[in-house]
């Protein structure tokens, strides 16, 4: 048996495996602990820290573009409606996301995933084109090579996106799934339960966060992964067919944002997927 360290987030359907609950007869993960796993993402395409690490797509998308030597597997950890974390104030004038265009958005980085699907949904559905924002952001993004584009530029260090939005230097933000109960706080959609659904009638599919990958020089345990994850519970989704209409969505929308110089093509994302790995 071989052992493999891994950054793995804790949710339902991967508590058994944190806990030691499930084996394999070829593989065990040694899981860091992370309370927030996106902590993990920027070590993983930095350092290949770990050979085994959950990611966000966008970082994924942006991993690859670089060269990274990092093979998603067909296996979803996180996946959720988005328009819910996209937020103003309760006094705000502004009325639905079509007004959004001119204004001033916060979010912790530009390439946040979370990001990254609501520019999709602004545009797509509502004609607020990425560049037509003032994006503020307050981290790097994970890939150390990326840049964000010019209409997005950084906070003053030290400063706190909520506490922007609260003093009216912002006029939204994005608040990832760590949305705040706020009284002074509202979606900026006026139905985003409503708004979500609607998504999925369109689209078909329900915007995945983050997938799982695997180290290129560990990929040939990638068949026993996915039966540790398999034997914990009944991931999001399971299966390249099945998420290949999200993984275009993102890749198409990350090119048309800036994040990405162009998208890859199903090949290249399963690229050294053992190929009875379905």
């Amino acid at each position: 048996m071989i052992t493999l360290t891994a950054a793995i987030g804790r949710y339902p359907h991967t508590a058994a495996l944190l806990d030691g609950a499930v084996t394999d007869p070829e593989v065990a993960l040694d899981c860091a602990p992370f309370p927030n796993i996106t902590r993990a993402f920027a070590p993983m395409v930095r350092e290949g820290r770990f050979e085994v690490s959950e990611m966000a797509i966008a970082t994924w998308l942006q991993a690859w573009a670089y060269g990274k030597p990092l093979v998603p597997l067909p296996c979803v950890l996180a996946a959720r409606l988005q328009e819910g974390s996209l937020l103003c104030r309760a006094d705000s004038p502004i009325r639905g996301p079509a007004d959004l265009a001119g204004r001033r958005i916060g979010v912790r980085s530009y390439s946040q995933t979370t990001g990254l699907w609501l520019r999709g949904i602004l545009q797509d559905s509502f004609g607020v084109a990425p560049e037509s924002v003032h994006w503020v952001t307050f981290e790097d993004p994970h890939v150390a090579e990326c840049q964000d584009p010019g209409f997005a530029t950084r906070a003053p260090a030290g400063r706190d996106m909520l506490a922007m939005l609260e003093a009216g230097e912002l006029d939204a933000i994005i608040a990832g799934a760590d949305a705040p109960p706020a009284d002074w706080l509202r979606p900026v959609f006026p139905d985003a339960a409503a708004a979500g659904q609607e998504f999925i009638r369109c689209h078909g599919f329900t915007p995945i966060n983050h997938l799982l990958v695997i180290r290129a020089d560990r990929a040939a345990h990638a068949q026993a992964v996915l039966r540790l994850l398999d034997a914990a519970g009944q991931a999001p989704q399971r299966g390249r067919l099945g998420m290949m209409p999200a993984l275009a969505f993102a890749a198409s929308h990350a090119v048309r944002q800036g994040l990405i110089p162009r998208a890859p093509t199903a090949g290249e994302i399963w690229a050294g997927l053992p190929p009875d790995i379905s």
